[in-house]
């Protein structure tokens, strides 16, 4: 039977991504995710990661960043935890990106590439810990 349900626990520290990756592939294939989809889910919460790694903390210590992705009748929810300065990528907004992606300047597309790839993205600040759920709906044949 397919895993429908992931918990990852990470470290704010960019070595951490190959564990992501690594976990998010592996999902896609228990649930017979198309590559495609899978890519596409990879970069987006690589991209919310490396951000609340980068920019998520005033400090140098140790925090943990929970995430946990769920299956459930043709849509894929991620939900990712974590105890850094608010911010709220839903309402951030993003520039419109005319140039080819090769042609851009380095940084600042991160969260345009999550909002172009997830259908849906929500957030609030519970308990001093910023909360971000993101949906993708997947077409299973």
């Amino acid at each position: 039977m397919p895993r429908k349900k992931l918990s990852i626990t990470l470290q704010n520290r960019i070595s951490e991504l190959e564990k992501l990756n690594r976990k998010l592939r592996v999902f896609g294939e228990s649930i017979g995710l198309p590559k495609a989809y899978t890519f596409q889910i990879n970069l987006a919460v690589e991209e919310l990661f490396t951000n609340i790694v980068k920019y998520g903390y005033a400090d140098d210590d140790p925090h943990i960043i929970a995430v946990a992705v769920f299956f459930k009748e043709g849509k894929i929810t991620i939900r990712v935890e974590d105890n850094g300065i608010p911010f709220d990528p839903a309402a951030k907004r993003t520039s419109k990106v005319k140039d080819p992606v090769e042609n851009c300047k380095i940084g600042g597309l991160g969260l345009h590439l999550v909002k172009k790839i997830m259908d849906d993205i929500m957030y609030e600040r519970c308990d001093g810990k910023n909360v971000i759920v993101m949906t993708k709906n997947i077409p299973m044949s």
